[in-house]
């Protein structure tokens, strides 16, 4: 793989790098992102390497992530090779309910913030940032389809939503002819693999791909943490210390089981002679349904080493010790779908499903 070996995403096509630039890093509001000189260096190298896809979203950076970017794009007079994705969601104004959430309203208002921010015309994959539990989906689902119909949208994608608000949606998408989701944005990593209890198959049936973020973990299969006698020796610069007493579950990274998989992981990119970062993206991008796996960097000797994951391939073997060192328990009512219990459906014999083209 490299980053100019494009892949369809989902069932559409839309071409995308197996690594798309995630722009979270772009700023330093939140305390741990890039400068702009080093923001664009990181771009420049990305698109020079062949990368071709963008994600950010309205509040990142509070702005200014989106911000840079349209600014960088501009630059290299690159809008029709860059491909764009932005998210709506969360709350761009404390106090107002309907400056964020999935309402009409809010998708509207954050649309336009977007494109202005951005300095473009169109958004190539607008995506739901989260699920707000409130709107009803034909709501979200109509507006998504007004915003494609005018022009403003290409394709559109989910994040951060449960596995019946993904399938309810493409399906009323499906009949009544509005344009599918593509994509699902959701976290995806050797310490975060709930997402193949559901999700992975989801999209084999509904024709969407995954687009995974955080795939080393926030930074805990980097190497740069290790686990100490009393807990977490990291380096206070680092996104997961800053944030592990944040309340947010996202950053709770630092248990017992990561640490065994942070472990293990060493041991196998010893046995490959590669970083630990790059044996973690590479397992990502490797799996099914991933269509393309979201890097983050603070500095160009980052990106260049998670561009490099895709230089190589991990034997079968060191596979198993990776997937089996991860593995999560597969949990009601998953278990009946494990190979013990279809034994017993099937009666001992072996019946496997064609797949059709997709």
């Amino acid at each position: 793989m490299s980053l100019d070996r494009y892949r369809t995403l989902g069932r559409s096509g839309l071409r995308v790098s197996p690594l798309a630039l995630g722009t979270m890093t772009f700023g330093t509001e939140w305390g741990t992102g890039a400068d702009k000189p080093t923001a664009k260096a990181i771009f420049d190298r990305y698109l020079d390497a062949g990368g071709n896809f963008f994600d950010t979203a309205d509040r990142y950076t509070e702005g200014t992530s989106e911000s840079w970017l349209g600014e960088f794009v501009s630059e290299r007079k690159a809008r029709d090779r860059a491909v764009i994705a932005t998210k709506f969601s969360f709350s761009a104004e404390p106090g107002n309910p309907n400056a964020g959430g999935n309402g009409r309203k809010n998708i509207f208002r954050a649309i336009e913030g977007s494109l202005k921010r951005l300095k473009t015309d169109y958004i190539d994959l607008y995506l739901m940032h989260a699920w707000d539990k409130v709107t009803p989906i034909e709501e979200v689902m109509r507006s998504l389809e007004d915003l494609v119909r005018s022009g403003k949208v290409r394709y559109v994608g989910l994040s951060d939503i449960p596995a019946w608000y993904a399938s309810r949606a493409q399906t009323l998408a499906e009949w009544h002819g509005w344009e599918p989701f593509c994509a699902l944005e959701l976290e995806y990593s050797l310490v975060e693999r709930s997402i193949e209890r559901e999700f992975v198959l989801l999209c084999q049936e509904l024709g969407m791909d995954i687009m995974a973020w955080s795939p080393l973990g926030g930074g805990l299969l980097s190497g740069k943490y290790r686990a100490g006698d009393s807990g977490a020796s990291a380096p206070e610069s680092g996104r997961l210390s800053k944030m592990k007493d944040s309340g947010n579950p996202v950053f709770n990274k630092f248990t017992n089981r990561n640490w065994e998989i942070v472990a293990g992981l060493e041991t196998v990119a010893r046995e490959l002679g590669r970083t630990m970062a790059q044996v973690a993206l590479n397992w990502v991008a490797g799996r099914p349904r991933v269509g393309t796996a979201i890097i983050g960097a603070t500095t160009v000797s980052q990106l260049e080493e998670n561009v490099n994951s895709l230089s190589f391939s991990i034997p079968p073997a060191l596979l198993e010790k990776l997937d089996s060192k991860s593995a999560i328990d597969s949990g009601f009512p998953y278990i009946f779908f494990d190979r013990f219990l279809q034994s017993m459906i099937h009666g001992g014999t072996s019946v496997s499903r064609s797949t059709p083209a997709s």
